[in-house]
């Protein structure tokens, strides 16, 4: 995906954050800081860092400042409401630096947290995929807890398959 208009870009992103906070829905609140394992993410953490990232490193970046980012503890948002609600926060702050972006800007060079110096608009476009490999995550954390999630576009692997025609060997 190439852009080179940031209206363009944020009604994409939009979505894609759309699809992710509609899965905040299906995680148990008593669940919200739960990890599979000691020392990893736990779906709280997920949320703060997606919600961190994108505001105190992406957003800092586009604007030629050095990462703000300072990890995702639960002393940026503890409990569920409040999680989410941070999210949402970080979300708006993050949409009202990228919407001053001008055409221009998004061909310009900006300097990564490790140095490197990457076109604007591929920048943000790694934002969005750092914010679809998380949401990922959180959908693997809630199948192992057993929890059924919605298909992302409609339908799940099987009911594609009942609706597609049968090939050779199946």
């Amino acid at each position: 995906m190439t852009f080179s208009n940031i209206d363009t870009f944020l009604a994409y992103y939009a979505k894609i954050k759309g699809r992710t906070r509609r899965l905040f829905q299906y995680i148990p609140p008593e669940k919200m800081e739960w990890t599979y394992q000691e020392g990893k993410f736990t779906m709280g953490d997920i949320i703060r860092h997606l919600a961190n990232i994108e505001r105190h490193m992406y957003a800092e970046t586009v604007q030629s400042n050095p990462s703000l980012y300072n990890g995702c503890g639960t002393d940026y948002a503890q409990g569920y409401e409040t999680v989410i609600q941070y999210y949402d926060q970080m979300y708006e702050e993050s949409v009202t630096i990228f919407s001053k972006l001008t055409p221009e800007d998004l061909q310009k060079k900006c300097k990564t947290p490790a140095g490197i110096e990457i076109t604007t608009w591929k920048w943000l476009r790694a934002m969005s995929e750092h914010e679809i490999h998380h949401r990922g995550q959180l959908y693997m954390y809630l199948g192992m807890l057993q929890i059924a999630t919605p298909p992302i576009y409609g339908l799940t692997s099987e009911e594609v398959i009942a609706k597609s025609h049968k090939t050779i060997g199946g």
